[in-house]
């Protein structure tokens, strides 16, 4: 009797461990091989017209192949500013729930996102993947705790601020300035002249051809480019010879200078093995500035603004096991989803209370999305005091809406020129099927709906907490610490 209940005990165990490999689970020390390589690609202010497959005169061949092979995300929100979006990356929670809300942080404020929120890559390490970050930083680095290696990551390589010269990597803000540059704790002080998409691109082909294939890679790479200020090598300004608007031409060149800076990452993978295995996602962090030549249309407004132009960025995923492929996908998907949606492409679960919320079998196999709306943001910081808000088709604006409020054609075309001269506060309401281009605001001829979204937009502004916007401390002074802007002053 005793060898017959073992006997059906050992049948027992087999099927379940049958089960956890067949059901792409992985048991505690068991191989992490078998999960994809995520490579996460942010570019930094990319405008909706600014991409190939949106544009035919941007000339982003890598891009563009990598979009009509994978699966073009149409309806990807992001924040309207580079803060609040890396906030919900990282997070997977709304900025109006984190602080970083209001605008930016600068490199002088004690501002940092709150320990007590748990980046991505510490839930992706406990998961047994390496992770690795080169490019952009921009969610504070006061103290040591709140910058990369401290939040989750292996290695860091790049800056911590919002914006630097390409070349230089050197940061000024009023009269106060410094390099921003970094290799893990270390100032990098000997790459002076080097383009930062070359030096990001080749730190991340390095990552990639040391990393041990048999340990799940996460690498998340936030470029630079085609942040202000406009500076990218002559050779990309000379493929848009017949752009007449200069600062037109270099925007288009850093766009082309990024296309080549991923296209040097994804043949580094494919050179060693990696790329088989890999899912990549390439997400903008907002829309185009359209005062330095970034454009959006024909959605309206741009970067800092919450019109479509500011908050409907272009997004791609690519990888080998996406089932459906080739396609435009119209799902909603917001910023903070990515957060779970890797988790989930990496056999984990993010904690339950998050804003985001698992996209993976969207994007795999293009099914529903699970959202149906999203909080585009709220503050009640002087002058940037706002609301908006999605739900289904509908779209409610509030206060301000932002400076630039128009429809911008790129500079060669005829039409308006970037001007501030627009109404910036008022209540929009736009049905964004039928107007995604918000030229029809139906506020005063549905007041019904109106105040339906209103009492919605009511019910999450009271769930907002304060922003984090101190003043900022002369301590942070990079004279104070070598002549480089670094952690260890508050």
């Amino acid at each position: 009797m005793n060898q017959i209940i073992k006997l059906l005990q050992n049948v027992v165990l087999m099927l379940s461990l049958l089960f956890l490999a067949t059901s792409g689970l992985q048991q505690p020390g068991g191989n992490d091989a078998a999960k994809p390589h995520i490579v996460f690609i942010v570019a930094d202010d990319l405008g909706w017209n600014d991409v190939g497959w949106h544009n035919p005169d941007v000339k982003t061949p890598v891009l563009d192949q990598l979009a009509h092979e994978g699966v073009i995300l149409n309806q990807s929100y992001v924040n309207y500013v580079c803060t609040p979006s890396r906030t919900a990356f990282m997070t997977g929670y709304f900025p109006y729930h984190v602080g970083s809300q209001h605008l930016v942080f600068r490199p002088d404020q004690p501002s940092a996102i709150p320990s007590n929120f748990t980046f991505l890559p510490e839930k992706l390490k406990s998961l047994g993947y390496a992770t690795h970050m080169v490019g952009k930083w921009h969610l504070g680095f006061c103290n040591w705790k709140f910058t990369p290696t401290f939040r989750g990551f292996d290695s860091y390589y790049g800056y911590y601020s919002g914006a630097e010269d390409y070349f230089t990597h050197f940061r000024s803000i009023r009269n106060e300035g410094g390099i921003d540059f970094h290799d893990n704790k270390d100032v990098v002080t000997d790459q002076n002249g080097t383009y930062s998409a070359y030096l990001f691109s080749q730190r991340a082909a390095d990552i990639v051809k040391k990393h041990d294939p048999n340990t799940p890679l996460f690498l998340y790479l936030p470029f630079q480019n085609v942040h202000a200020p406009l500076e990218v090598p002559k050779r990309f300004e000379d493929m848009y010879a017949n752009v007449q608007d200069e600062n037109r031409r270099k925007l288009l060149g850093m766009v082309s200078a990024l296309d080549e800076a991923v296209g040097n990452v994804t043949m580094a993978m494919k050179k060693t093995g990696l790329w088989d295995n890999t899912l990549l996602i390439f997400t903008t962090d907002n829309g185009g500035m359209v005062i330095q030549s970034g454009n959006n249309y024909p959605l309206r407004g741009g970067k800092t603004t919450l019109w479509e132009g500011g908050t409907r960025g272009v997004a791609f995923a690519h990888g080998k096991m996406l089932q459906k492929t080739g396609y435009t996908n119209n799902e909603m998907i917001h910023a903070v989803d990515w957060f779970p949606t890797l988790l989930a492409a990496a056999g984990g679960t993010a904690d339950p209370g998050i804003d985001g919320v698992s996209q993976l079998d969207t994007i795999l196999s293009g099914k529903p999305s699970p959202r149906t709306e999203f909080v585009y943001n709220i503050d009640d910081v002087f002058p940037t005091v706002q609301g908006a808000i999605r739900v289904g088709d509908y779209k409610l604006i509030e206060g301000f809406a932002g400076i630039f409020n128009g429809w911008y054609p790129p500079p060669n075309m005829t039409g308006s020129r970037p001007n501030s001269g627009d109404p910036i506060n008022g209540t929009w309401l736009f049905n964004l099927k039928d107007d995604p281009t918000e030229h029809h605001n139906l506020a005063d001829s549905m007041p019904d709906k109106l105040k339906e979204m209103r009492a919605k937009l009511d019910g999450f502004r009271k769930t907002l907490v304060p922003a984090i916007n101190p003043k900022g401390d002369p301590k942070s002074d990079p004279k104070n610490w070598g002549g480089a802007w670094s952690p260890g002053w508050c």
